[in-house]
């Protein structure tokens, strides 16, 4: 008679990490039972968190993207991209110095300016403001003033009876002074006419043309556009200028072609960028830009952090069949990888919602506002205070890049210690109080 022999428990076939068996099993264990309601809705309440979290990061970085780069645009195209100072600007070489500058490629706009402080009086009011002269054809050029007119136009600008008595000033300014298109103010020049006992004032009445509004109350306060001939005369330049302004198509271009412009300009050129002329200011914004993000990132990694509890919750539910998988033959390392997936799992699912949330709601950001808008009945982002004509929104791909390798690297994290825990259960102690 033949000995029968105990039949062999199943073993697990050995296969490559993160095989078809163990996502099998990863999968079951994050669907949701009965019995083991508790840890689906940690799981659901991890899951949230983690959405609402990257949501709030996207939301937030992008509209701080959005003031930062429509605050750049408006201070570029105010203030242009490149300055040449010196004693190049007014020898004799000076118009044959812009035509080298002009030819440059990326070059789009290079006009002689003169920048100087004066009182200005209106009807009963007097201000300090800064007068900048310039050609006619520049000021037509500068898109940012021309298309941002609030009265007036710049037609006549530079074409009085004199030869360029009309000037734009800010509306800003006109408010202050109480003065409006068409009407005369002013304006008076501390630096005059030398005399026998000194340089005395000059001041001399301009009619106002027009008047803009950029956005910036900086600007739209304080600065007068005067023709360049008619600032040269009111500041005794004769025929010098403070400055050579030169804009490009693109101001990420800066470094690349500054050069090529400093070779163009000559030896006795000082060059330099908006970038120089609003250092502490730019410094301030990138400060607050790497601080907010890492007060976010920080959000998000503490949303994750909810991975841990449902893991926890669930390695204890599941001790019986990790014991019965290591009695089969599972390595711990393959424990370890199925509930490192169940936890990537729920971060990384989360972390793409999010992100899809806090696209959407920058996409329609417009509508959003409205609706709120209407619903409290208060002006969420009001243009009279923020001088912008909408909350601004800009997703940037690399910011969103970042979000998601953060999420997913969290989620990962959270998920390290219960997996271990859970690979280093021992089967006997599992199985003794089942």
């Amino acid at each position: 008679m033949t000995e029968a022999h105990p039949q062999a428990p199943p073993q697990i076939p050995r296969s490559a990490p993160f095989g078809g068996w163990e996502r099998a099993i990863a999968l079951r264990y994050l669907r949701a039972k009965r019995r083991q309601g508790g840890i689906a809705l940690i799981a659901a309440i991890s899951f949230i968190a983690v959405t609402l979290a990257v949501a709030a990061l996207i939301i937030v970085m992008s509209v701080m993207n959005g003031f930062r780069s429509e605050i750049v645009s408006r201070m570029v195209g105010f203030n242009g991209h490149i300055y040449i100072q010196g004693p190049a600007i007014n020898s004799k070489d000076r118009e044959a110095l812009m035509s080298r500058v002009r030819a440059i490629p990326g070059v789009v706009q290079v006009e002689p300016i003169i920048q100087a402080q004066a009182l200005v009086q209106g009807p009963g009011q007097v201000s300090g403001a800064i007068v900048r002269g310039v050609r006619s054809a520049d000021l037509r050029a500068t898109t940012l003033i021309a298309k941002n007119l609030r009265q007036g136009t710049l037609a006549g600008f530079g074409e009085g009876e004199d030869g360029g008595e009309i000037i734009s000033i800010g509306e800003g300014l006109a408010e202050h002074l109480g003065v409006q298109s068409g009407e005369s103010v002013t304006v008076i020049s501390p630096t005059g006419a030398a005399t026998a006992f000194g340089s005395s004032p000059r001041s001399k009445p301009y009619l106002v043309g027009s008047l803009f509004q950029v956005g910036q109350t900086q600007y739209d306060q304080a600065f007068i556009y005067m023709p360049l001939e008619q600032a040269q005369l009111m500041f005794g330049r004769g025929e010098a200028i403070d400055l050579i302004e030169v804009n490009l198509d693109d101001a990420d271009h800066i470094d690349a072609l500054k050069p090529a412009i400093q070779q163009a300009a000559g030896p006795g050129a000082l060059i330099t960028d908006w970038r120089d002329e609003n250092h502490a200011f730019f410094n301030a914004l990138q400060v607050e830009r790497v601080a907010m993000r890492i007060i976010l990132m920080i959000v998000v990694a503490i949303a994750m952090l909810n991975i841990i509890s449902g893991l926890v919750m669930l390695v204890k539910n599941k001790g019986r069949d990790i014991a019965i998988l290591r009695t089969i033959g599972a390595e711990r390392s393959a424990i370890l990888r199925i509930f490192l997936m169940v936890g990537a799992a729920i971060g990384i699912s989360g972390a793409l919602c999010g992100l899809i949330v806090g696209v959407l709601f920058c996409a329609y950001i417009d509508p959003i506002q409205a609706v709120v808008e209407k619903i409290t009945g208060v002006s969420v982002f009001s243009g009279e205070i923020y001088f912008l004509p909408k909350l601004p929104a800009k997703v940037e791909p690399g910011e969103v890049v970042l979000v998601l390798g953060w999420s997913i690297l969290m989620s990962l994290v959270a998920a390290i210690a219960p997996a271990w825990q859970a690979s280093r259960l021992d089967p006997v102690e599992a199985l003794r109080y089942e």
